[in-house]
């Protein structure tokens, strides 16, 4: 939607844009139902996965897991996904400050193995820095963590903020490492039956909203409806 307000200033027709958002792929993210619940098992797991480039991984992620553990050093942050310049970088300066830092790299893992990865996690994690480009960003972490019933923290993302800013299973930060690494611990104590009556809901809404094949439809219908518009005007 962000993305779109910008075609619509530089003065494209509103009529002729659809943000058709960042889908995932249902049949392998799916939610499972809740047994005991990681956020009360020891060591809580907290899980990223993606790119990593450095707007993904960047002083917010750091003071957060700096905080996290100190505060929590049963704690354990998984990283899924290459191990890029970024995301190297981010590991020297957390053992440099907080040396037992419970921190595991998974290195590539291919799509369609991603879930088994985040599944047994306690939350999931969204801490990109702020620009254009991010707030312009609809976050697939966030449509794939709800898919599998994890709680989210994320940065407010001004994409994220319009689609999930009424998402009980979403908790927002601000732009800073503090706050961040705060709602991280805030999850821990939430209590089971709490977190566990969110995640249906949650699940079931990216499902039916953002399955691939229901953005596929939607882009489809929308481009069919503008070509049929322009059709019956003679163009």
């Amino acid at each position: 939607d962000t993305l779109a307000d910008y075609f619509a200033e530089a003065g494209y027709p509103r009529t002729r844009i659809l943000p058709i958002y960042y889908g995932f792929d249902a049949d392998l993210f799916t939610r499972k139902e809740p047994g005991a619940s990681p956020l009360l098992e020891k060591p809580p797991l907290i899980v990223m996965h993606g790119s990593f480039d450095h707007h993904h991984l960047g002083p917010i992620a750091e003071e957060a897991i700096v905080l996290v553990a100190s505060k929590r050093p049963d704690s354990v942050f998984r990283f899924v996904g290459r191990k890029t310049p970024a995301l190297g970088k981010l590991l020297a300066q957390v053992e440099r400050r907080v040396p037992r830092a419970q921190i595991e790299c998974t290195g590539f893992v291919p799509y369609t193995e991603v879930a088994r990865q985040l599944e047994p996690a306690a939350l999931g994690i969204v801490p990109y820095e702020a620009s254009t480009g991010t707030h312009c960003a609809f976050v697939a972490k966030t449509v794939e963590y709800l898919a599998l019933g994890l709680p989210v923290v994320c940065t407010p993302l001004k994409s994220a903020l319009r689609y999930f800013g009424c998402e009980p299973l979403v908790r927002f930060s601000g732009f800073d490492g503090r706050s961040f690494g705060e709602r991280i611990l805030s999850w821990f104590e939430e209590p089971a039956g709490n977190r566990h009556a969110l995640t249906a809901a949650a699940s079931q809404r990216v499902k039916a909203e953002l399955d691939w094949r229901v953005i596929g439809r939607k882009a489809v219908d929308f481009v069919e409806k503008i070509q049929e518009k322009a059709r019956s005007q003679g163009r």
